[in-house]
């Protein structure tokens, strides 16, 4: 039988939904089922559910057919539950790990109406907040159960559907159902609350409630946060068709009281001149709804606040608000002096450079300037160059520069317009440009400009976490530092992506109000284009033969171990290979920082690192063998063989964290170790059957998109402001 029915709306949250869905699904507790409802979401969401329900039994899906909001959405899933219990939950949250077990305990041994569990804010840096219940409970709960007018305290509680499970024939005698529009939790859990005969506590962390940076309403300003009113009158209609609960009609006042001045004191949500109205609305709420004995205010300042919105006093109370704000930013003020003072009395060459750049800031914007920049200056290369030349094909109107570093000044095609990073050229460029695009962030210190056009191209699709995510494995994080990281995403206008799994990984581990350009590729139109000419020559310029078999091994780099190399031994792979096999190695870009990319050949081994063209390469190789590069997804445009050799999957995975194993969904055959490596290569496994058709599953799976025009899609939508 089953216990408990989860109802998980989905509407733009493909870069949470796994999260939440493994969170649930991987519990050690087996008796549920999960309505997914795709609320006509124009993401991945649907797509994502369905793949669940392909290969979960528990999992069911339903496609709206129209975005109905979240409220309707959860009625659609309720309509559809056949567990005794019904736990709302949503997309963008997920469940702590083993605490459904204890739920069910909870649930089986005491069988209440409702049970409220905890849960804590987890914000942007994946640092979760304090628990809920003891600013509740000073004492701990207990087990018994009880009904509202014997626990009052128990309306503190957050009012929200997804931190309670509600017995499901309980609601549907009730009658109850969620009402449309914003803040529709309000009108459904206060009266599910007042109506429960037996309300059960859990004192236990059970959901990660995510306080997402974009895309929420909580960070969304507008006049529909004017909806919360129409949800508190849903709440005392309740109560007037209930007068056996007019006891606590007192204690619902003061939570609605405080409620509308919450969601008022968020300057995320009410622009400053909407607030006279919303506190008039506030005012003529406490009038209205007032209970005949009144009721008692919170102590302090919150209470002066009630009393202000009772009396109708606007400039009192803006003036109270003012004051209070003013505080607060002298206290940051005294706090950045001392730092601030220390760095002007450290005037260097970058620092005059930098005032020159503010300087340039003042000056218009050059319409026709397009400045380029790839892997932190390393020359022109990537998913930027791709763009850049589509550019001058479609849009000669614009005059594309590039940013370089001086040592790399000599790699730059022909005719390529640069500037060296670091002069003052460098610094008017930047600051003059109309268009910024890059497959890495610009430096924090560069500003963004009204009417400037930021693009950030990326440079792979993430196998490891990345962004965001990173906070969760500080072994690989490095000491980043996420708000300057935040801080560089809230530049971008576009982020190009490949593929629908980037696209929804990017939303996740950059959250910000870019919009996303799900268009291939740019940097692979030239592996589609290929022609079998330009092979033939590629693979003459490195003297490889036609009847030679080349190998092209490119492992990642491990931020969390700079000094390890994976097991590998260049000859006695040339030896398996045979005589007519040739080997070429490539290290991670990352490793010529220090000057000391290797550049060596022996024999029918050569080492490429220093290649400036990955392109190349892959055009010439016969085979990829790589770990968890994003250089699989590229090549894998080439439909030939790709080898995942991981030998430190599991510690890789621990340490640096994955979005998929790419050793259970691979491009190919897998090896862990060297020998199995060998053997794929001396059984023929490395293009056998399977390895084709895990190939083939990965095409259509990543690779679609990639048809050699999507530098043309990005010329035309950022360039030539075509939304087509």
């Amino acid at each position: 039988m089953t216990l408990v029915s989860f109802v998980v709306p989905a509407h733009r949250v493909q870069g949470w939904l796994r999260e939440c869905l493994d969170s649930i699904l991987g519990q050690p507790f087996g008796a549920v089922e999960v309505i997914g409802v795709d609320d006509a979401s124009p993401d991945a969401s649907g797509d994502i559910l369905d793949s669940y329900a392909a290969r979960d039994p528990r999992v069911r899906v339903v496609h709206l057919a129209e975005n109905v909001g979240l409220g309707p959405a959860r009625n659609v899933g309720l309509d559809r539950a056949v567990g005794e219990y019904v736990w709302f939950v949503d997309a963008d949250d997920w469940l702590a790990p083993d605490c459904l077990p204890e739920v069910a305990e909870r649930l089986r041994a005491t069988r209440p109406d409702v049970l409220v569990v905890d849960h804590v804010r987890v914000g942007w840096n994946d640092v979760p907040g304090r628990s809920a219940m003891p600013g509740v409970f000073p004492e701990p709960p207990g087990e018994e159960t009880f009904r509202l007018r014997d626990r009052p305290a128990a309306l503190h509680l957050l009012h929200t559907a997804w931190n309670r499970l509600v017995r499901r024939e309980f609601l549907v005698d009730l009658g109850l159902r969620f009402a449309p529009g914003w803040y529709e939790d309000v009108s459904f859990t206060y009266p599910v609350m007042l109506a429960a005969g037996r309300i059960g506590v859990l004192d236990r962390v059970c959901v990660n409630y995510r306080q997402r940076r974009a895309g929420a309403i909580t960070r969304t300003r507008g006049e529909r946060h004017f909806e919360v009113f129409e949800q508190w009158h849903r709440v005392f209609r309740f109560l007037d068709e209930h007068p056996d609960l007019a006891e606590l009609r007192p204690a619902v006042f003061e939570r609605m009281i405080w409620h509308q001045l919450t969601v008022l004191g968020n300057g995320e949500r009410i622009a400053p001149e909407l607030r006279p109205a919303f506190f008039g609305r506030i005012t003529a709420d406490s009038r209205r709804l007032l209970p005949p004995g009144g009721y008692r205010p919170p102590d302090g300042v919150e209470g002066l606040k009630h009393r202000l919105v009772a009396a109708g006093r606007w400039r009192t109370f803006s003036a109270l608000r003012a004051a209070n704000q003013a505080r607060a930013t002298a206290r940051t003020t005294t706090r950045r002096a001392l730092p601030v003072a220390r760095r002007t009395a450290r005037l260097t060459r970058d620092v005059l450079l930098r005032e020159y750049y503010r300087t340039e800031l003042r000056r218009p914007i050059d319409p026709t300037l397009a400045v380029y920049a790839a892997y932190w200056y390393r020359g022109y290369a990537c998913n930027p160059a791709a763009v850049d030349a589509a550019a001058r094909r479609m849009a000669p109107h614009v005059r594309g520069v590039w940013i370089v570093r001086r040592d790399r000044v000599g790699t730059l095609p022909p005719g390529t317009e640069y500037v060296v990073a670091g002069t003052r050229a460098y610094y008017r460029a930047l600051a003059r440009a109309r268009w910024l695009v890059n497959n890495v962030n610009f430096p924090d210190f560069v500003r963004k400009r009204p009417g400037s056009v930021h693009v950030q191209t990326h440079h792979g699709t993430p196998v490891k976490v990345m962004g965001l995510d990173q906070q969760r494995y500080p072994l690989g994080a490095g000491g980043m530092d996420f708000a300057g990281l935040l801080r560089r995403v809230d530049r971008w206008d576009y982020s190009i992506t490949a593929n629908s799994f980037s696209t929804q990984m990017w939303d996740r581990a950059y959250p910000a109000d870019y919009t996303t350009l799900e268009v291939g590729y740019p940097r692979n139109d030239r592996l589609v284009r290929a022609t079998a000419e330009e092979v033939r020559e590629l693979r003459d310029r490195f003297g490889v033969g036609p009847h030679e078999r080349v190998v092209l091994y490119a492992p990642t780099h491990r931020e969390h171990l700079p000094r390890y190399r994976p097991p590998f031994d260049p000859q006695r792979l040339l030896d398996t290979l045979g005589p007519a096999g040739r080997l070429l190695i490539r290290s991670h870009y990352f490793h010529d920082r220090d000057g000391r990319a290797r550049r060596r050949s022996h024999g029918r081994a050569a080492d490429v690192s220093d290649h400036g063209c990955v392109e190349d390469l892959y055009l010439v190789a016969d085979v990829l063998v790589t770990d968890y590069s994003s250089a699989m997804f590229d090549y894998a445009v080439l439909d030939r063989p790709i080898v995942v050799y991981a030998p430190d999957r599991d510690a890789y995975q621990l340490a640096r964290g994955v979005y998929f194993d790419v050793t259970a969904d691979p491009p190919g055959a897998v090896a862990l170790t060297f020998t199995e490596l060998l053997e794929l290569f001396r059984s023929g496994a490395v293009d056998g059957p399977e390895a084709t058709a895990a190939r083939r599953r990965f095409r259509e799976r990543f690779c679609a998109l990639e048809d050699g025009h999507a530098a043309e899609r990005v010329v035309r939508r950022v360039f030539l402001t075509d939304p087509s």
